[in-house]
């Protein structure tokens, strides 16, 4: 099989292979990376997955073809995916609810988080120079991101958030570590953090003085992992027939929502399944 590619959605002229896609979180034109070709996953192969950790890898698999990361692939997912992601049935047979707080920070973030984290960890070479996460973030995403990335070597996390803009709870869970994690209060809004995140990543003088990457939903490896629970909640509950799953997705800036659609572009939540995006309040 040939080795998988990624093209930025603003220029499909610029390519990047699984790994240095996620290590460069957004492509050098500012667009975002996406496959060139979906891969086929065989219904087969997702049904005789054990567990989630299983499931993630062989989903995710095909997208790491051809790299450096491909032989790590089932590690990986096991380290990302140590904790359930259980359906409760509120209404047996027509309305369930996806729990997806069973993680580090309790947010479904932590799963894309995780994943990435293990992934650029793999990335990284001896005495290569120190990678800067740069991440904003309106609560969730900082903690999760935080939590994954707390403690590795070679890796320092950036988080920016708005003050006075986020829970208490969410502003500890932002500024609680230390060691090679950093969170900044920004005197604006969310869009004011991820404005400055994205002018960063566009600045050529500072990204020849460090290395930069993203951690928030723009990049690959968080957007993909989140694929894995659509797949294995719409396997759990099609029935005998096969009968369709539709997902109700709140969303914010529709990451989440994507995810689905992207589980379904793969065919692994294709039993039927409609996904509606809902804007929060």
């Amino acid at each position: 099989m040939a080795a998988m590619r990624f093209q930025s959605t603003r220029d499909a002229a610029i390519t990047a292979g699984f790994g240095e896609a996620l290590a460069r979180g957004l492509a050098p034109d500012g667009g975002l990376y996406v496959p060139q070709r979906w891969p086929e996953v065989a219904p087969a192969d997702l049904d005789a997955a054990a567990d989630l950790p299983a499931l993630a890898a062989r989903l995710i698999g095909p997208f790491a073809e051809g790299d450096a990361l491909a032989a790590s692939m089932a590690p990986i997912c096991a380290e990302a995916f140590s904790f359930p992601a259980p359906v409760a049935d509120l209404e047996p047979g027509r309305l369930a609810v996806l729990e997806l707080f069973h993680g580090p920070t309790a947010a479904f973030k932590d799963f894309g988080a995780r994943f990435l984290a293990a992934c650029l960890a793999r990335l990284r070479e001896p005495r290569s120079r120190t990678l800067t996460i740069l991440v904003a973030t309106s609560g969730d995403t900082g903690g999760a991101v935080a939590a994954a990335f707390h403690g590795r070597p070679g890796i320092e996390v950036v988080v920016l958030f708005p003050k006075g803009r986020v829970s208490p709870t969410q502003q500890q869970q932002l500024t609680c570590w230390g060691g090679n994690v950093r969170a900044f209060a920004v005197r604006g809004t969310f869009d004011d953090c991820q404005r400055l995140a994205k002018q960063a990543f566009l600045d050529e003088p500072l990204r020849r003085s460090r290395e930069l990457s993203s951690a928030n939903s723009i990049n690959l490896g968080r957007l993909l992992p989140q694929a894995v629970y659509y797949a294995a909640t719409a396997r759990s509950l099609a029935g005998p027939g096969g009968e369709p799953v539709s997902f109700i997705i709140p969303s914010g800036n529709l990451g989440n929502a994507m995810a689905c659609i992207w589980a379904r572009r793969l065919g692994a939540a294709d039993r039927g399944d409609r996904t509606r995006a809902q804007r929060q309040p």
